[in-house]
């Protein structure tokens, strides 16, 4: 099986990226196609591809100096419990413009997986969590 992460925008399949956020997310209900896509261009973006289709994405909005923050990941339902997120993940922090900056992100319940890749809750907060660069 061929698996593949790439920060390369081109191959990102912007429908299945719309299509969970804006329907099947918690966080991005009602974000319309438009403003996915002023997001990616926005951000440094990957997505991760079995088979040459995408079964996962995530973005980073960053200013590759010191600070980052870690958005929208997601890993489409029948891809799950693969260890596609982590593989992600570790790509994301591997990216040549993330090696100095520190990276927030917020989360309703995957607070393991983030501890995974040494973030912290912020204070008393369990959702908004903080990895040093």
């Amino acid at each position: 099986m061929s698996i593949k992460v790439s920060s390369d925008k081109t191959l990102l399949d912007v429908d299945v990226i719309h299509n969970y956020i804006s329907e099947r997310s918690y966080w991005g209900q009602g974000r319309t196609k438009d403003q996915v896509l002023k997001s990616i261009d926005n951000s440094i973006c990957f997505g991760l591809y079995v088979e040459g289709s995408q079964v996962a994405f995530a973005r980073v909005v960053t200013d590759a100096v010191c600070c980052a923050y870690l958005l929208d990941l997601f890993v489409l339902e029948e891809h799950r419990g693969k260890g596609y997120s982590k593989q992600i993940l570790e790509a994301v922090f591997a990216h040549p413009e993330l090696q100095t900056v520190s990276c927030l992100l917020r989360t309703a319940d995957a607070q393991g997986l983030y501890q995974q890749f040494g973030f912290e809750p912020v204070g008393n907060q369990n959702d908004f969590m903080r990895r040093s660069a």
